[in-house]
């Protein structure tokens, strides 16, 4: 069996106010022909389907769109919530739609497999949505009767001790069928894996990451939140987000990955590369050197962020940068060694998280936060970005 492994497809979301629904369509296009072309049994969609909690119409109906074709190309399909999604906004028709349409959004189901029949008997695949520890504990399956506390309580709370309750209910459907092909799709940050400047942090009290050896034994797991395609083992993967969402990604090569799954497990895994109609670039130079060097002319329909390098910051720069690169997104200024710091705010803590620039402007005007205090920072800053998520 071919499965089709994709995420993160954020339908609806821009870039620094440029409008990516076009880009998004274009993707659905090349997806459906991918899908012909190969043959593909299933799709796997790891998630952040949408971009917010409430998505623009558009993105809604780009993402009905994408399942009704892929189910008239013969496939199916089975996608997860991610964080960005509402979980329950997502998978309200679940229940609707065409059964070779799945949408996941439930925990409780995590040890309910989606069964998807080839030549060589079934494949028995568990979609895991984004599991947020302070609310998907309570609907996970076989719930753990004690009430730990104190260091126990936070480590029950965290991100691998939820997915460890998960996986629990997926060995244990598993246990009834020796020898069974699997293939778990979940929404996660797996360890070792590189993220990039546009995923949200999904980690509660700085704990976020999921071990791989969670996955052991399990035939293929299709993972998603990561944006740059990468492979945590041979058997854990992710695809990466089908465009690029911040110039961190400027280098990636997006891809959806083809499975082959046969009689004995995972035969080849094969990145299929995403078109795309205008790639990122970061440039560096003066001003006068990316208006008129040729080495720079092949990016002049690229999204830009360019690296200024004059003495002193030239002004009307960016509306300057423009007459060249009309798509030119974002502008730093990084003079020689010696010269005066100009850059802004926002350029000083690009990059940074948001509890290190919490603790560096408590550090600035007084002097370093205690530990309590980094506590609460912390506390603060997680309980904001849970009422988000959840808004």
């Amino acid at each position: 069996m071919l499965a089709l492994h994709t995420s993160d497809w954020h339908l609806g979301r821009g870039l620094h106010g440029h409008d990516l629904m076009p880009a998004q369509a274009a993707f659905v296009d090349h997806l459906v022909e991918v899908v012909r072309a190969e043959s593909v049994g299933v799709v796997l969609v790891g998630g952040d389907v949408h971009d917010r909690a409430i998505p623009p119409v558009r993105a809604l109906e780009l993402f009905d769109e994408a399942l009704s074709r892929l189910r008239d190309a013969g496939t199916r399909v089975v996608a997860i919530s991610g964080n960005h999604d509402a979980a329950r906004r997502l998978g309200d028709k679940s229940g609707l739609l065409d059964p070779r349409i799945r949408i996941r959004t439930d925990p409780a189901a995590v040890g309910v497999p989606v069964v998807v029949e080839d030549a060589d008997g079934p494949v028995r695949i568990y979609a895991i949505p984004y599991l947020e520890p302070t609310t998907a504990n309570a609907l996970l399956p076989a719930a753990e009767a004690e009430s730990p506390t104190g260091a126990a309580a936070a480590a029950e709370y965290s991100q691998a001790a939820t997915m460890r309750r998960a996986m629990r209910a997926v060995r244990a459907d598993l246990g009834g069928h020796p020898g069974a092909r699997s293939v778990v799709l979940a929404h996660a940050w797996v360890t070792g894996g590189a993220g990039s400047d546009s995923e949200r942090d999904i980690s509660v009290g700085g704990v976020g990451n999921v071990p791989s050896s969670l996955f052991d034994g399990i035939t293929y797991t299709a993972l998603g939140h990561l944006h740059r395609p990468q492979a945590i083992t041979p058997a854990v993967r992710y695809s990466g987000s089908p465009l690029a969402f911040s110039f961190s990604e400027a280098a990636d090569r997006k891809t959806s990955l083809l499975v082959d799954i046969g009689r004995d497990g995972v035969r080849a895994v094969r990145g299929v590369e995403v078109p795309t109609e205008r790639r990122m670039a970061v440039l560096r130079g003066t001003l006068h050197e990316l208006l008129t060097a040729a080495t720079f002319a092949a990016h002049e329909r690229d999204f830009v962020s360019a690296v200024l390098t004059d003495p002193v910051r030239p002004g009307d720069a960016m509306a300057t940068l423009q007459r060249r690169f009309p798509h030119a997104l974002r502008l730093a200024h990084e003079p020689p060694p010696g010269a005066a710091d100009e850059r802004s705010f926002g350029e000083r803590t690009r990059g940074r998280t948001d509890l290190e620039i919490a603790t560096a402007f408590v550090a600035h005007v007084r002097n370093d936060p205690s530990p309590r205090e980094r506590a609460l920072l912390t506390e603060a800053l997680d309980a904001a970005r849970i009422a988000e998520d959840a808004a």
